[in-house]
């Protein structure tokens, strides 16, 4: 799981149209989907922390193929194909429509920054701390979770914070964006009909989608490169697709604007497809065969499909499981869902150390139930003391990427004055 940002409600375009409410509306939708895959990564890592391992190989806490589908179905490619959605759309307004509201590079990346960094950065050193009590300890894997190399490192891809491998994953997105987000803009300011500039864009994507499916086909049917080399299949070389598709997700969506949008039979048709098409293919991915190869692809492909179902939808006609997405308890989760990402393994670890949890395969829903709870209660605390102060970071810099300045209020009253936000002096 990825620090997928934060739903915002997108300004509307030429292009784009549709009412402010119904932005909104999608974006709380989107803050279920979060909530949804938080909590399915939550219990997939426990499912994996209960796992046997003997001579006859790695056996699951429950013996049941279907369930074992379920819960192993990975989320992950949900939150690259969410964030790179959220993130590109006004890139793609600015390509396709010409409203350039897109922000300095240096102001995104701030901005990213101080989003993630302040409580991955605190987890880090605490968890290395505890677990490397005398100095130096394994300084590498220290070294590389600050750098967000550890992705790399065949042997510590997984130390410290495990599911963190994904984050070095969405620091290579933000690189990637800042460099192919404005040079489409201007490429695109050559071209004099709308249909050519969507087309350039799309092309783009498609690139990038290809480019990483292209790379895993040459490393396992050419090379032999066996699945366990965590390197050359969970770097950004193959992972980066889905990040691809959601790019492609947002020009789609510029480009149709309010043209086509479905209707709530055939949005829960697509939603239905699509789901059960993930359900296949986890269910079918095995170690060694076709889909195991390419389920990362394939899975960014359905969620794709999955989000269009929920993103393009007629704002009179919501298919009843929105209600869902939209429901309290599930946003609740969704808006702590990057300190649950953080915090949920260590906890988990730190529970089954001292005995908080049961030590049987057959504890497995007991324990799960547990960690989801101690998870979302400690990622709670965790958002509203680190996460959102952290956040706030962002208010340093103006709308045009450049450092905010601020004066006392002149009054006529001595004495401290509110602060109020001027421009720079020097432009």
């Amino acid at each position: 799981m990825t620090s997928t940002p934060a739903p915002q409600p997108p300004k509307p375009s030429s292009g784009a149209g549709g009412s402010r409410g119904a932005r909104a509306s999608r974006s709380v939708e989107l803050q279920g989907f979060r909530g949804l895959a938080a909590l399915s990564t939550v219990v997939f890592h426990v499912w994996q922390q209960y796992y046997v391992y003997d001579a006859q190989g790695a056996h699951p806490p429950v013996d049941n193929p279907y369930l074992g589908a379920l819960i192993s179905l990975e989320v992950i490619d949900l939150f690259f194909v969410m964030s790179a959605y959220l993130l590109t759309l006004s890139y793609a307004r600015a390509a396709i429509d010409g409203e350039d509201r897109t922000r300095p590079g240096r102001d995104f990346l701030f901005r990213r920054a101080t989003r993630i960094l302040p409580l991955y950065f605190l987890a880090v050193l605490l968890v290395w701390s505890l677990r490397n009590p005398s100095l130096p300890g394994d300084w590498r894997d220290l070294l590389e979770h600050l750098t967000f190399t550890h992705v790399f490192d065949q042997k510590r891809i997984f130390y410290t914070l495990g599911p963190t491998w994904s984050l070095s994953l969405e620091i290579a997105f933000y690189l990637t964006l800042v460099v192919v987000g404005p040079l489409a803009i201007r490429a695109c300011r050559r071209l004099r009909t709308r249909r050519a500039r969507v087309a350039l864009c799309a092309t783009g994507c498609a690139a990038l989608y290809l480019a990483p499916l292209a790379w895993i086909a040459v490393a396992h049917h050419a090379l032999g490169v066996p699945h366990t080399n965590w390197p050359v299949y969970f770097g950004p070389q193959a992972r980066l697709g889905g990040f691809a598709a959601g790019m492609l997700l947002a020009v789609l969506l510029v480009a149709l604007g309010e043209r086509g949008r479905i209707g709530a039979r055939r949005a829960t048709a697509m939603a239905v497809t699509a789901a059960a098409g993930l359900y296949a293919l986890s269910y079918h991915s095995e170690a060694e065969n076709p889909w195991h190869t390419y389920y990362h692809p394939l899975a960014a492909l359905l969620w794709f499909a999955l989000l269009y179902a929920t993103l393009h939808v007629r704002t009179t006609a919501r298919p009843r499981w929105h209600a869902l997405l939209r429901s309290g308890w599930l946003t609740g989760v969704g808006l702590v869902s990057y300190s649950l990402y953080i915090w949920h393994e260590p906890l988990m670890l730190l529970l089954y150390d001292t005995g908080a949890l049961p030590r049987s395969p057959a504890g497995f829903p007991l324990a799960a139930a547990f960690v989801v709870a101690a998870g979302v209660l400690v990622a709670t605390v965790s958002y509203w003391a680190v996460e959102y102060p952290g956040s706030l970071l962002a208010g340093l810099r103006d709308k045009r990427g450049r450092p905010r300045e601020f004066y006392p209020e002149p009054g006529p009253e001595p004495g401290p004055q509110p602060l109020r936000e001027v421009e720079p002096a020097v432009r």
